[in-house]
């Protein structure tokens, strides 16, 4: 039997050491480790030695479990557990002095895939403001001593977020949808890291995110956050999200956001 809760403890402990170690690499100064999908899709040598910190910390404490990290893979366990880990998301915003990104781990049971897994527990924690997210399954987001809850949105329509891939060929497609959308927004925001984005869908800061292309370490954490909060997550393929869309909001700005995305 898993204990969410135990699970939740042991990712907030390690996700703020690992939050530390990225904060005070970026204050020695970055470097480019390589590149990933595209020139402009950077691993930096902090994210390697975050993931290698955040890896090494549950292995010792649970070597039984999986692991799925964004930068070195998956490996499955022999218990049921697997943990889904960014180590640094929003490396380009980190690579550039801007301090909003985050480190996501989320706790998952059954296959690692999105639309089989159930979330467990998942932190996000943003280290230059000290902020940590946190949700277990049944125990509700948390932030601080405060419980979170998904807004209800506005007659003024729906501040959201989105984000765009790396790839030059799907901007078109990524703007596209972004004008689909605009008829039912307030305004709309790009901040660049998509676990504080689901996580500020999640704290009512935001009433709505949608993006193309997101991995599972993207979302894991981010997702199960919104979901404890009130909140609907879905997206594509198999209604779950996933790398052709993912749509977190609350009820009544989901549905409009789901509308205006598939019409």
């Amino acid at each position: 039997m898993v204990d969410a809760e135990e699970l939740l403890l042991l990712a907030e402990d390690i996700a703020r050491e690992a939050g530390a170690l990225a904060r005070r690499r970026r204050d020695e100064g970055v470097r480019i480790a390589a590149t990933k999908s595209a020139l402009a899709d950077i691993v930096t040598e902090a994210d390697r030695e975050v993931e290698l910190l955040i890896r090494g910390r549950l292995a010792a404490a649970r070597p039984g479990d999986g692991f799925l990290g964004e930068e070195s893979g998956a490996e499955r366990g022999s218990s049921e557990v697997t943990w889904v880990v960014d180590p640094i998301d929003g490396t380009v915003n980190y690579a550039y002095g801007i301090p909003h990104y985050a480190v996501s781990i989320a706790a998952v049971t059954g296959d690692p895939e999105p639309d089989r897994w159930v979330a467990q527990a998942g932190v996000v924690y943003t280290p230059v403001v000290d902020e940590l997210f946190r949700a277990s399954r049944g125990g509700g987001a948390w932030l601080g001593d405060g419980r979170l809850a998904v807004s209800t949105g506005s007659a003024a329509g729906a501040l959201l977020a989105t984000g765009f891939g790396y790839d030059p060929a799907t901007h078109a497609g990524d703007l596209e949808r972004v004008r689909t959308v605009m008829p039912i927004a307030r305004d709309l925001r790009r901040g660049g890291a998509a676990s504080l984005d689901l996580a500020y869908v999640a704290a009512g800061r935001l009433d709505g995110y949608f993006e193309r292309g997101l991995h599972p370490w993207d979302h894991a954490a981010g997702g199960l956050l919104v979901r404890e909060a009130g909140g609907v997550l879905g997206g594509s393929p198999h209604g779950a999200p996933g790398r052709e869309m993912t749509i977190a909001a609350g009820p009544e700005v989901f549905e409009a956001l789901h509308s205006a995305i598939y019409r």
